[in-house]
């Protein structure tokens, strides 16, 4: 497995800088961002001397780009804000492909029009799934028309909240293009230590095969999102399971602070 970030840990616009601070933090990959570039995160256009920039810096760094960051509502109500976040995306892929940046995550989405990341009683509908569903389906057709791969994260604020709904739309789609991103964090909300250990391996085993990336971020029992290696996720269980099951891609972490970052890359390469 290899080490990573966030790239957005790291503020500024200047991708050799963002990437120098990643690998000083003890980082050998990140999840980039466009914003790390100066762009916004899903732009209308990429001038050429922005990819360039950004290979240059990966080069000069030696920081692996292992994914770049396509999330939009893939489940807004409204099908124009999803027509408009699809043709961004198209942007996105290109210059993933460009950049040779094997993966570009996604978000499921919530009928909550004002933010993609929050819980919307719709969700669970079968109006939601095939809305969501349609729209993988045209990200999948650009996709693999440039040649890389398209990750999904199971959240419990989104459609596709568990590793089994995961590998649903996968069997769905058909297409060996979609992918799963682990994440321990997003699979539970409200947990003791031990059903939180039970969750993450039950996602794991159904999830085998089809994971792409691990994000290591972590939870306290009551909800709240941590730092990794400061609340309830076991991750020395979490990285055992991950090799059992064959995972041999990066480990990603993010939710944590610029000054927290060396830390974390100590506590997660002594697991690695």
């Amino acid at each position: 497995m290899r080490l990573g970030i966030f790239a957005k840990t790291f503020p500024g616009p200047d991708p050799a800088a963002v990437l120098a601070a990643v690998k000083q933090a003890g980082y050998e990959t990140t999840q980039f961002n466009l914003a790390c570039a100066g762009l916004p995160s899903m732009p209308d256009v990429v001038p050429a001397d922005a990819v360039a920039s950004i290979r240059t810096a990966a080069q000069s760094t030696g920081v692996s780009l292992a994914a770049l960051s396509g999330t939009y509502n893939m489940a807004h109500p409204d099908k124009a804000v999803r027509d408009d976040g699809l043709r961004r995306l198209a942007t996105v892929i290109e210059v993933a492909a460009a950049l040779d940046i094997p993966l570009v995550t996604l978000c499921t989405g919530s009928r909550n029009a004002a933010d993609q990341w929050a819980y919307h009683p719709d969700n669970a509908t079968p109006a939601a799934w095939s809305d969501m569903a349609a729209e993988m389906e045209k990200a999948l057709a650009l996709a693999e028309e440039a040649g890389v791969d398209i990750g999904i994260e199971p959240e419990q604020a989104n459609i596709v909240t568990s590793a089994k709904d995961a590998t649903r739309l996968i069997a769905e789609m058909g297409s060996k293009h979609l992918k799963i991103v682990l994440d321990p964090a997003n699979l539970f909300e409200h947990a003791t230590p031990d059903e939180a250990r039970a969750i993450i391996a039950a996602a794991i085993d159904e999830a085998a095969g089809h994971i792409s990336m691990a994000h290591a971020k972590d939870r306290h029992g009551d909800g709240r999102f941590a730092t990794s290696g400061q609340g309830i996720v076991d991750f020395p269980d979490f990285v055992t399971r991950l090799k059992a099951a064959g995972f041999e891609g990066s480990l990603v972490t993010h939710g944590l602070s610029a000054d927290e970052a060396p830390g974390v890359a100590a506590f997660l390469r002594g697991l690695l």
